[in-house]
């Protein structure tokens, strides 16, 4: 084994720790101590993590994120091997790792080093850097997972696509790689003044949250789409089913407007349309390579101008804007001075 050159130099590392006292969930920087190394695991040297729904959960103890506290929230790392006991993965390699426990039950990308299993981890693509990496971050990623859906079965674009929650990471992402793969896309939000991000993500219309709740759902409507993107579950979800075209494609990812939906078989026995549900988090490692290529490449978008980059000192506003609905867009955490 190698010895952990890293740990000579700093024993310890800083990061945005949660605590628990009385049922209050808190979290300040706090400095930590660096682990040793197991066995078929990797030492990362944390560049840039970001801010995911998931991560704002951890941080204030929602129940089934986290086993327990005191804990380092964020599901998305990019940086550098700084030690190894797998034949995969040597020092000084630059990877990224997203999903599976990472933020869960393993320390995650809020400090400025985590400790994986190395089979959670691939190296970063050479047209990749880790900044770029983290721009698309878990969002990119079950964003390319979606948007994978509807190409695989050969949608035509001769119909709009259809995005809800589009001022989010996941929808935002999506919409910028169908456009690229000259989709039209139409976009729902509650956030209709942002009218600076639907001209940069490429929409061709958008349509308020209330107005597209106004009417209720029918067991089968006019099919006006050809596929869509659902990133927020409820009845948001069981509308979009109803007016996906014969064929059609509906990628779903999320819940937060509900886990509980209610639908009709009529759009999947008359239309033939499929609901394929997006986990990228437990994706086979080899799937989240597919994807981080096609991210690096065929796929890839210039996110910059909707991204913003933040220390960890200064996670709390960012979190309760993402927990309250009043963030667009994404968020980075850079480690480092």
């Amino acid at each position: 084994m190698q010895k952990n050159i890293y740990q000579k130099i700093k024993m310890q590392y800083k990061a945005y720790l949660v605590e628990e006292k009385d049922g209050i969930y808190t979290g300040s920087v706090q400095t930590i101590d660096i682990p040793q190394i197991d066995e078929k695991h990797v030492l990362i040297k944390v560049n840039y993590s970001s801010l995911n729904y998931k991560d704002a959960l951890a941080a204030t103890g929602a129940k089934g994120v986290v086993k327990k506290y005191p804990f380092v929230p964020g599901i998305d790392v990019a940086g550098e091997v700084i030690e190894s006991t797998s034949k995969e993965f040597a020092k000084g390699d630059k990877v990224i790792a997203t999903g599976y426990k990472i933020g869960m039950s393993e320390f995650g990308g809020f400090g400025e080093i985590v400790h994986l299993p190395s089979d959670w981890v691939i190296h970063l693509p050479e047209n990749l850097t880790d900044l770029k990496a983290m721009e698309y971050g878990t969002a990119g990623l079950t964003a390319a997972a979606c948007v994978k859906k509807i190409v695989d079965e050969d949608i035509k674009n001769n119909l709009p696509v259809l995005i809800s929650g589009v001022t989010g990471g996941v929808g935002s992402i999506a919409a910028k790689i169908l456009n690229k793969l000259d989709f039209d896309i139409h976009g729902i939000s509650g956030k209709i003044h942002e009218t600076d991000l639907f001209k940069e993500i490429g929409l061709t219309k958008v349509i308020a949250r209330d107005d597209f709740l106004s009417s209720p759902v029918k067991a089968l409507d006019k099919g006006v789409y050809s596929a869509a993107v659902d990133t927020v579950g409820g009845t948001i979800l069981a509308k979009m089913i109803s007016i996906i075209s014969n064929g059609g494609v509906v990628s779903c990812c999320g819940n937060v407007a509900g886990a509980m939906f209610t639908s009709s078989v009529f759009p999947f026995i008359l239309r033939g349309i499929q609901l394929c549900g997006i986990d990228s988090a437990e994706s086979p490692i080899e799937l989240k390579k597919e994807l981080w290529n096609l991210l690096s490449y065929d796929w890839a978008v210039d996110l910059s101008n909707q991204t913003k980059s933040v220390k960890i000192e200064n996670l709390d506003l960012e979190i309760e804007k993402i927990l309250s609905g009043n963030q667009a867009g994404r968020v980075i955490i850079e480690h480092g001075e």
